[in-house]
């Protein structure tokens, strides 16, 4: 027997996860390492949101939380179009003289206002779809794998803030 849940029942939260795939290049300026030179990845990124499954029996979308194709839309518009095939720069370091030369011939090139590692690039992918999910769907984590081996994880839930960190608070007393 199938069981649907109702206007009446609990609303339970539901996780929806969605996997893309881009090919990226970047350079760390100033690392220690071999990733100081241009090279590329091919990045593996899952989106997992929350919310609660539609109930109203006439939505076109009854059961769903998000529609796949909706999430889709939006990752792809924020992150895999504009990152696919791109090389990613800190705009803020000499890397950019190499940018603008890549740029003059046509190459697909994304200045950053931060070092692209897997790391800072997870969290401006946060902030772009967070911007813009539904108000009543929440985005829950992000996993950003750049290797087979390594990967970058932003959760919601290590990102709230307390009220405790009030720096940039505007309150006056």
């Amino acid at each position: 027997m199938t069981t649907f849940v109702s206007e009446n029942s609990y609303m339970k939260k539901i996780r929806i996860t969605k996997q893309f795939n881009f090919e990226t290049g970047h350079a760390l300026y100033g690392y220690d390492g071999k990733c100081r030179n241009v090279h590329g990845h091919s990045y593996k990124l899952s989106v997992t949101v929350i919310g609660t499954p539609i109930t109203d029996p006439s939505h076109v979308k009854l059961g769903m939380v998000i529609d796949f194709s909706d999430l889709k839309k939006i990752v792809k518009e924020e992150i895999v179009d504009p990152f696919d095939h791109a090389t990613i720069f800190n705009k803020n370091t000499p890397h950019i003289e190499l940018a603008k030369e890549l740029m003059g011939r046509d190459h697909k090139v994304i200045l950053a206002e931060y070092q692209p590692t897997s790391e800072n690039m997870v969290l401006d992918f946060a902030d772009k779809i967070k911007a813009r999910l539904p108000e009543n769907i929440t985005l829950h984590s992000l996993k950003l794998q750049e290797t087979q081996t390594s990967f970058a994880e932003w959760y919601a839930s290590d990102n709230q803030s307390d009220g405790s960190d009030r720096e940039n608070s505007n309150l006056y007393i």
